[in-house]
């Protein structure tokens, strides 16, 4: 058996197999006697004293113990590793009348893919973005100041957003299938670390490489996956069930496919999407959203901020640190997908929009590191689509502040011309990571709404108290980030389908019920297991 002991602080500097024997300690001190020393499950950095770094530990202990030994372990927060395979769900009986289509092809829609090949539901996969060798061409096109191409950027295509960003499987969600969806991670290619870290990431450059695999794996198991492919439109049944789903391939004809079920994960930036099912009767609402810009700073900076003199070890890597406060109002600011050693990339998905987001490579060894600065944002009464409007409205000013300087320009300030609300001069310490710099002098306080900026400006004063680089007048802001979750929820019941539309499963971020790649994941695997729990495999 083995057993799980938490919090165990060594230096930062100790080897790490001590964890794993001061695990056994702690097991001996309860019971009398010494187990085996286990692994490690868990490693954070608790770096709050520059000066004492240390590392925090969970790791176990192996043995065979009695009933009271366990008793007394228990009382002493010590319990047994449960971990393992999630339980299978027992197929259903319900025949389906045609294949289950999957819109969307980011986590959510992989690993729904996934689950139901492996059970033999033989689903096919609609995502309007190419695959990830073409996907890859077409956003660094649009990087280097090419055309961007709606129907495949850094919002769509093989791997969904998150392909193109930091590759975080940092989640809140409390699920036992989020070891499952770390370990799936790591099958398919994903560094052993991600099993281990409290804030485990792969980095975009690995995570291109994985969604490969998961492609891979699904067409071996029976799964069809057809890229550059947009749903547009259902055919509905008597009783509001979805009969087929018309979709068009890039400069093709309109093309009609039988269906049992439906998966709609087609991501946070569908738009359309969201459209066309309020247009047809579903129900949606308006969820909390945040809009804000990327602040970027010298990665030496930060890590000499939080790390003092060991920054630049090799055993802390690039520093990372995350921010917010809440005003009595409950409004809030704070920062959001922190990406230390990246850069800020271009994520626009709509023409005449600019829109910001963060990446890193694995090795997080850029000059720059950059987080999302965002403010909550109020959801607007009356349609939901109001709040998709608000969102547009700000990439479109964006747009056209940085468009004297070329399309998709981004407008950018310093800090402490922020702060002074003027556009002030070019930057010098801290250089735009945007498109190889493809930025233009702005004011955000034209761009973004005033109560917005209002409580961007009070953070970076607050989170300046907390560590002085934050508020350095030569750090960079870049805009807009607008896209850090869906506006809209695709509302559902308790067996995962919207109401009216009993074969119609909303999933993933965008459907409002997950905030990343991990909880899009693990919602992925929910919804299969609905699918499995009521409808026999797919003779």
């Amino acid at each position: 058996m083995e057993l799980l002991v938490k919090n165990i602080v060594l230096p930062f500097d100790a080897p790490e197999e001590y964890a794993a024997a001061e695990a056994a300690a702690a097991v001996g001190a309860v019971i009398g006697r010494k187990p085996q020393p286990g692994r490690i499950y868990r490693k954070s950095v608790d770096a709050r004293r520059r000066d004492a770094i240390k590392f925090v530990y969970t790791a176990s202990a192996i043995g065979d113990f009695t009933a009271s030994e366990l008793e007394r372990l228990s009382a002493a927060g010590i319990a047994p590793l449960e971990e393992g395979e999630p339980e299978e769900p027992h197929p259903g009986s319900e025949p389906l009348s045609g294949r289950p289509v999957i819109i969307g092809f980011g986590p959510a829609g992989m690993f729904c893919a996934l689950a139901l090949a492996r059970r033999g539901y033989r689903p096919l996969v609609l995502e309007r973005g190419y695959d990830v060798e073409e996907r890859a061409a077409a956003v660094e096109r649009f990087s280097s100041g090419g055309e961007l191409d709606p129907e495949c950027n850094v919002q769509f295509g093989a791997g969904g957003a998150g392909t193109f960003s930091d590759g975080k499987l940092v989640t809140r969600i409390n699920d036992k299938l989020v070891r499952h969806v770390l370990h799936t991670f790591h099958r398919f290619g994903a560094p052993e670390d991600v099993l281990v870290s409290a804030k485990p990431h792969i980095g975009t450059d690995k995570l291109r490489a994985i969604v490969a695999g998961f492609r891979d794996e699904i067409l071996r198991l029976g799964g069809e996956i057809v890229f550059g492919c947009r749903a547009e439109r259902f055919v509905f049944g008597p009783s509001g069930e979805v009969r087929a789903v018309v979709c068009r391939a890039r400069g093709g004809e309109p093309v009609t496919i039988e269906c049992g079920a439906v998966v709609v994960a087609a991501g946070h930036s569908a738009r359309d999407v969201y459209h066309y099912l309020a247009g047809e009767g579903f129900s949606l609402e308006t969820k909390p959203f945040s809009v804000g810009a990327r602040i970027e700073h010298l990665r030496e900076d930060v890590d000499r901020a939080l790390y003092g003199r060991h920054a630049g070890d090799p055993r802390l890597g690039a520093a990372e640190y995350a921010y917010s406060k809440r005003w009595p109002d409950g409004s809030a600011v704070y920062t959001f997908c922190m990406c230390p050693g990246g850069e800020v990339i271009a994520a626009a998905s709509e023409p005449g929009g600019v829109v910001v987001n963060g990446m890193s490579r694995s090795a997080r060894d850029g000059v720059n590191s950059n987080a999302a600065l965002v403010a909550s944002v109020d959801p607007a009464p009356g349609s939901p689509l109001l709040a998709v409007e608000y969102q547009r409205q700000i990439e479109r000013a964006a747009y056209l502040a940085g468009a004297s300087g070329g399309e998709y320009f981004a407008p950018c300030q310093s800090v402490g011309d922020f702060i002074e609300k003027r556009s002030g001069k070019n930057p010098s310490r801290v250089l735009p990571t945007y498109r190889g710099g493809r930025v233009v002098l702005a004011n955000l306080w034209d761009i973004l709404p005033r109560d917005v900026c209002e409580r961007m400006r009070a953070g970076i004063a607050e989170f300046g108290k907390k560590s002085r680089f934050f508020g350095m007048r030569e750090a960079l802001l870049t805009g807009v980030e607008t896209r850090t979750s869906a506006p809209v929820r695709i509302l559902r019941g308790e067996g995962f389908t919207a109401p009216g539309h009993g074969n119609v499963y909303p999933c993933g971020e965008g459907a409002g019920y997950a905030g990343g790649i991990t909880s899009a994941a693990v919602d992925g695997l929910r919804v299969a297991d609905a699918i499995v729990r009521r409808y026999a495999p797919v003779e």
